[in-house]
This record gives C-alpha cells, structure tokens and sequence, in this order.
C-alpha cells in the first residue's frame, strides 16, 4: 500500500529505494548523469526493473485490494446472513460503491501508470536530445579541428616553399657573390672597381642622368677626398641630390682584411667636407657577411644619412635616394622660399635693430647731456642760493649796525667819560672845550 500512496511525478531511486519528485530540476541533475551510452544500459536496466516493481505493486495493490475485500464479502456475508433479506438492498448498494471504488482505483491506477511512462518517455526523449547536440557539437568540433589542421598544413607548406625559395635564392646570390669576388679578384682589384662603377653610370648617363654630375674627387684641400661626387640639380639650377662615393676592394691574397666599418668614419667627413648629403659605400669586403649580401644596408644609426651597397647595388641606390629627392624637391622649393623670405625679414630686422641702436645711441648721449645740463642748473641754483643766503645774512647785518646807529646817543657816549662829556656839552653852547681853556 505504500507505493500506492505515491504521486504521480514521483521516482522510486533503484540504489537507495528513495522517492523523489521528478521536476524540472530534478531532470536537471538527471542530464547531468546521462552522457554517454552506459547511461541508456542503466536506464532500461532501472525502467525494467522500475516496471517490474510496478507491476508487483499493482499486483500487490490487488492482492490487498482482493483480500481486503474479500474479508469485507466475508464480513458482509456474515452480516447479510444475519440481516438476511433486510439488508440485501443496502448490500446491493455496498457492493455497487465497492465496485465504483474497484474501477476508480484501477482508472487512477491506469492513469499514474500512463503518466509515469509519459513522463520517463519525456525524460528520455530531453536525453536523447541532449545526447544528439552534443554528438552533433563534437563531430562539428572534429570537422573544425580537420578544417584548421588542412588551413596550417596548407600555411605552412606555403611558409616551407618561400623558405626553400629564399634559401635558393640567397644560395644563388652567394655563389654569385663568390663569383663577382673571384673576378674581381684578378680583373677588378684597386681603381678597376671604380672604373666599374664609373663604366656603369655612364651606360645610363645619356638616358637616365642628363643633368647629374658624376667624377671623381680631386679636391684635397681638406687633407682627404673621397672616389667620387654624384650631384643632380634641376632646369633651375637647384640642387635635387648630391653623394659621396667610396669605393672599397680587397683581393684573396690580402693578409689583412679590412672591415667595412673601418671606412665609415673617414666616409663621413669627406661628405660633410664637401657638403655631400647622402654618403654611399660600395664595397666587396666581407664577402661572407650576410648583412651586406642582403641588399642595401641602412646604417644611419651610426652615421647620418649612409648606406653600405655591393657593386650590383650601384646604379638602384643612385636610383632610389634620387627618386626620394625628387618627391622631396617641391618641399625644398618651398623651404627655399620660405628660407629668403625669412632672409628678407631677417635683414628688416637688422636695419631695424640697427636704427633702434643708433636711437637708443643718440637717446643715451642726449640724455646724459641733458643729465649733465640739469646738473649744472642745480649747482649753480645751490651756488646763487649761497649767494643769496649770503646776500640776505650781510643785510641783516646791516639793519642790525643801522639799528645800532639809531641807537646810538651823546649820553650814551659820554656816559662814565666826563672828558667827552665836558667838550659835548662845550658845543652844543658853542664852543669848544679847547677854546676855553685857551681863553678865546
């Protein structure tokens, strides 16, 4: 009877013998288990033995069932033999509802059986389906993998041939740099690389170079000179580009081999010397060494505007810093525009400075004589201020003597002198004190 009391979405577990709801999440943590084949293996296992139990429990649920009711048919018995006739409508009606119970319970009996195959149905099918994608994930992740195996092999393959092709390639350079060597070395050694230079440029000269000038370095005014000057100027006499060239070879029996780096320095001097923009080594040194097999070496880092170039190279590096200077002869156009314009406002400033010079000149010995000037005004101010000063004491001093004089009187004079007072007093009556002693 307990598995009779079971809802329908419940699953009995085949290990532990546990119920358990089966709902969304619990299919959740199913899928998570069913990944592989041993999964549909222990899946039917556990729907056979799941149908198994079912049916025992069914048959159980009828064996109780039918014992259960037998006992009640017994009992009814009982009661109908002690009712008797009584009681057989009421049984009648017992046994009516027993049977409607008997079908009910059989119906949902049914329908949990039904819906319980549904829902495993279900759960298998959600498997299944998940079991497919990734079945389908995994074969599109197998032919991805495929796919870009084939992409590098193919890559690759492409990567080997242009190495195969560039080692072919400097293979053949080498050989024919080691060929150019060995005839240099009898038919080139010394001024005979110079005049193979000097034979290449004028192949072309007619053509290609009409306004260049292209002869060797006789100026040695400076303590040195390079092999050769390259200079281009345009129909307006303007200077597109100008090299300086030196031309450096060694034959095999050397004993002291030169580096090329040795040469640099000097290189560098001469151009500056004779205001040569670009400096070119052309140079059949260190015949091994794969940085000037290359092509043209770039070694600026070390001294402005120089390049390292093997003999073959000659003609393309001319070409090239020419093509870059023609590209750049607009802009050389205009800064030479701007360079006399800024001449011409240079030289208004000049004349500008100049005059404010000779003003601020003239300002500054007028001034100071205006300062000089200024200064004699106040010293003869001081002077005639003394002069006043002096002026204003004489006549106080002479109001004081004017004052004094004023002051003075015979009675002041003759106070304590009875002399003069005796002989003022004779004049004012008219005679004098001599008169009259003597008597007149």
């Amino acid at each position: 009877m307990t598995n009779m009391n079971l809802t329908i979405n419940e699953i009995i577990c085949p290990n532990c013998g546990k119920a358990f709801k089966v709902n969304e999440a619990g299919f959740a943590d199913i899928l998570k288990q069913v990944r592989d084949h041993q999964f549909e293996k222990e899946l039917k296992k556990e729907l056979d033995h799941a149908e198994k139990e079912k049916e025992d429990a069914i048959a159980l649920a009828n064996l109780n069932h039918k014992n259960t009711l037998q006992a009640e048919l017994t009992d009814k018995d009982k009661e109908i033999a002690q009712l008797k006739a009584a009681n057989e409508l009421e049984l009648a009606n017992k046994l009516a509802a027993k049977d409607k119970t008997i079908i009910e319970l059989k119906a949902k009996n049914e329908k949990a059986d039904t819906e319980k195959k549904l829902s495993v149905t279900e759960a298998v099918k959600k498997v299944e389906k998940e079991r497919d994608d990734l079945a389908n994930q995994l074969e599109l992740k197998e032919t991805e993998k495929k796919l870009l195996e084939k992409s590098m092999k193919e890559k690759y393959s492409t990567e080997l041939q242009n190495k195969d092709a560039i080692i072919k390639y400097k293979d053949d350079e080498i050989a024919r740099v080691k060929d150019m060597k060995l005839k240099l070395s009898t038919k080139m050694l010394g001024e005979s690389l110079e005049q193979h230079c000097e034979i290449e440029f004028n192949k072309l000269r007619a053509t290609a170079f009409q306004n260049s000038y292209f002869e060797k370095d006789s100026d040695a005014s400076t303590g040195s000179k390079g092999d050769y000057i390259f200079k281009e100027t345009d129909d307006a006499g303007n200077e597109i580009i100008s090299i300086m060239f030196e031309m450096k070879n060694e034959g095999d029996e050397t004993a002291t081999k030169k580096r090329n780096e040795d040469f640099f320095k000097e290189l560098d001097k001469d151009r500056s010397e004779k205001k040569c923009e670009y400096a070119v080594l052309v140079t059949v040194l260190e015949a091994e060494n794969e940085l000037y097999n290359s092509g043209i070496v770039d070694v600026s880092h070390k001294y402005s505007k120089m390049y390292v170039v093997r003999p073959q190279f000659f003609i393309p590096i001319i070409t090239l810093l020419r093509n870059a200077a023609m590209n750049s002869l607009k802009y050389k156009a205009e800064l030479a525009l701007v360079r006399n314009q800024n001449i011409d406002i240079t030289n208004f400033e000049n004349k500008m400075n100049t005059f404010k010079e000779g003003f601020a000149r003239n300002y500054e010995l007028a001034s100071r004589k205006f300062k000089e000037a200024i200064y004699e005004i106040d010293k003869t101010i001081n002077h005639l201020q003394k002069t006043k000063d002096a002026l204003l004491s004489s006549e106080n001093n002479l109001r004081l003597a004017n004052d004094k004089a004023d002051d003075l009187t015979i009675k002041k004079l003759t106070l304590g002198n009875p002399t003069m007072k005796a002989k003022f007093d004779a004049l004012a009556k008219g005679t004098t004190l001599d008169e009259k002693e003597n008597g007149i």
